[in-house]
C-alpha cells in the first residue's frame, strides 16, 4: 500500500501536470533535496561581503550589514531542478535583482551576467532572466533564514529557470557584454536552462 506521503506527492504531480506548471520529464517532490558538489562554505558576517562588477557604472562591494539592509520583498514561486524534481510554491524572500541593479547602474552594453559564489562556483545567466521581478537574493526560504546546505546566508533565486542557475552562497555579480560558461555550462549543461524546453545539457 502507498505511504500517504506517495499519495499526495502522486496527487499534486497531477495536478501541476494538469495546471502546465511541471516541466515536461520531471516529478514533483514534497521534499527539499540538497545537491551540491564539495563542502558547505561557512559565514562570518564580519568577513562576507558581495560584489558587483563588470559593466556597471557604480561598481559595489556591501558587508553583510550592507546587504541585509536593502530592500527586501517576498516571491512565491515553483522550483525546478534539472535532476528532474519539482517543487512547487515555494516562498522566498530577498532582495529583487532589480534592486542591486539600480544601485550599480547597469551600462547599456551589458546583455549577460556570471554569478560568483564561495570555492570559485559560477553561473552564466542572461540579463533579461534577471531583470524580471521573480528573480531575487533570497535570504529566507518559506519564512525562516535559509539552511546552510541550501545556500545560507544568500542564493540567487531564478525561477524560470533551472536551479542550477539559483547559485547557493552567491558572493557576486559582473555584468557582462558576451556570454560566458560557467562551472555547470563548461561541463555540458545548457547555457540558459529552460525547464519547460527540456534545456538539459549542450
Amino acid at each position: 500500500m502507498a505511504s500517504a506521503e506517495t499519495t499526495d506527492r502522486k496527487r499534486l504531480e497531477r495536478a501541476m501536470r494538469d495546471s502546465g506548471r511541471l516541466p515536461p520529464g520531471q516529478s514533483a517532490t514534497l521534499k527539499w533535496p540538497v545537491l551540491h558538489v564539495g563542502d558547505v562554505p561557512r559565514f562570518d558576517p564580519k568577513t562576507w561581503d558581495f560584489r558587483v562588477f563588470g559593466l556597471v557604472e557604480t561598481p559595489l562591494r556591501l558587508a553583510w550589514d550592507d546587504f541585509s539592509r536593502l530592500p527586501m520583498k517576498e516571491v512565491t514561486a515553483d522550483m525546478h531542478c534539472v535532476t528532474r524534481w519539482s517543487r512547487f510554491d515555494v516562498r522566498w524572500e530577498g532582495v529583487p535583482f532589480l534592486e542591486v541593479g539600480k544601485l550599480a547602474e547597469i551600462k547599456p552594453e551589458a546583455k549577460y551576467v556570471m554569478v560568483h559564489a564561495d570555492y570559485d562556483f559560477t553561473s552564466n545567466v542572461p540579463l533579461d532572466d534577471l531583470m524580471r521581478p521573480a528573480s531575487l537574493f533570497a535570504l529566507k526560504h518559506n519564512g525562516e533564514p535559509l539552511p546552510a546546505d541550501h545556500g545560507y546566508p544568500l542564493r540567487l533565486v531564478v525561477p524560470h529557470l533551472y536551479a542550477w542557475k539559483s547559485v547557493k552562497w552567491v558572493r557576486g555579480i559582473e555584468f557582462m557584454a558576451h556570454d560566458a560558461p560557467g562551472f555547470w555550462e563548461e561541463n555540458g549543461y545548457n547555457m540558459r536552462g529552460d525547464p519547460f524546453r527540456q534545456e538539459r545539457f549542450g
